[in-house]
């Protein structure tokens, strides 16, 4: 442990077919997308990811399926019903560490910030509840305030960076990533626990954060 890092070309693809999933839905359920909750719009995701690899070649050849809320472990094992919004289960590879996307809506005037968006979601991964077996994971943003990574994700985790006891254990600030006009970008983030049994950390963590509208 952990796996054997991904590439970042299958990552970028994975990226894009989220991207176009979404984009989908918000054509199918534009209602959902503007005012639903999280779970309501994630489940939509859920179900036209799974649709599309049937008629999509190339994400047919990297994804056997997509689940929600698919019970997992902690890297302890002393939770056992840990429940990722999004798990992907790769072709080629290791059917007990799927590929774990968690979903935030950020919407500032709702209270839906960037805070509920680091602290419920990517420390989880800092702290081995989700993705303990593998070095790179998903944080998807439902952006409904018109926010984005460089304008609201950077400069908050700069300032939680900068504190007498920094937060969200930052080795790389997010870095934007590809050319094709998607809101993506990639941080690095140090994890400290050991798996159980062992003496031996996983090493840091690569979290893929791509913001949708």
């Amino acid at each position: 442990m952990p796996l054997a890092a991904l590439q970042s070309v299958h990552l970028e693809i994975i990226a894009e077919r989220l991207r176009i999933a979404f984009a989908a839905v918000a054509t199918q359920a534009p209602k959902t997308l503007t005012s639903g909750s999280e779970g309501e719009v994630t489940a939509l995701l859920q179900a036209r990811l799974n649709a599309m690899i049937d008629d999509d070649p190339l994400w047919g050849q990297l994804v056997l399926c997509a689940a929600r809320g698919a019970e997992t472990p902690s890297y302890s094992g002393g939770r056992i019903e840990k429940r990722p919004d999004l798990s992907l289960w790769l072709t080629n590879r290791n059917r007990n560490f799927p590929l774990v996307v968690e979903a935030k809506i950020i919407d500032a005037p709702a209270k839906k910030t960037i805070g509920l968006y680091c602290s419920k979601g990517l420390q989880r991964f800092i702290d081995g509840e989700y993705a303990w077996g593998c070095g790179e994971a998903f944080m998807l943003a439902y952006v409904r305030d018109g926010a984005t990574t460089t304008g609201v994700l950077s400069p908050f985790l700069t300032k939680a960076k900068s504190l007498k006891k920094p937060k969200y254990a930052i080795e790389d600030m997010p870095q934007p990533i590809g050319s094709n006009g998607a809101d993506l970008a990639r941080s690095r983030h140090t994890r400290n626990f050991a798996y159980f049994g062992s003496t031996t950390g996983p090493g840091p963590i690569a979290i893929w954060h791509l913001w949708l509208s």
